[in-house]
């Protein structure tokens, strides 16, 4: 049985990734706490989406939200947030096909999120290189 030994990361590999994923995490931390109070922008697309304009729902995916990002922020649980990440994205990416928005500014928003929040953790974690190495 072979071990997966941690890869060695670059110090600019290193100080891109926490950028990249420090964008990610702001980004994330904003949208829930919109939706925790929730605004009205919050409501008026939840109902564009087919949600209805409940507010109980927009506080329960600020909350999902957040401990999802809390999770991606902590190194140690730092993967099992990127995962949780990437099904909240996919929810996103599958409503906003469902209703039809424009494709490269909506519909795949979440593609977009979901390869920094990878990438970004990709390029700070020597753990996640060593389980995916690219080779040359």
């Amino acid at each position: 049985m072979s071990t997966i030994t941690e890869t060695e990361v670059s110090k600019p590999a290193r100080i891109t990734g926490r950028v990249l994923s420090g964008i990610v995490i702001v980004f994330l931390l904003f949208d829930s706490a919109i939706k925790l109070v929730p605004l009205a922008v919050v409501t008026e697309g939840m109902d564009k989406m087919g949600y209805g304009s409940s507010e109980t729902l927009a506080r329960s995916l600020g909350i999902i939200t957040i401990i999802c990002t809390l999770l991606y922020s902590v190194p140690p649980t730092s993967i099992l947030g990127a995962i949780l990440l990437t099904g909240y994205l996919g929810g996103a990416i599958a409503t906003h096909v469902r209703v039809g928005s424009p494709l490269f500014t909506h519909t795949l928003f979440g593609v977009y999120l979901g390869l920094m929040v990878w990438g970004g953790l990709y390029l700070r974690d020597g753990n996640l290189r060593a389980l995916f190495p690219f080779r040359r």
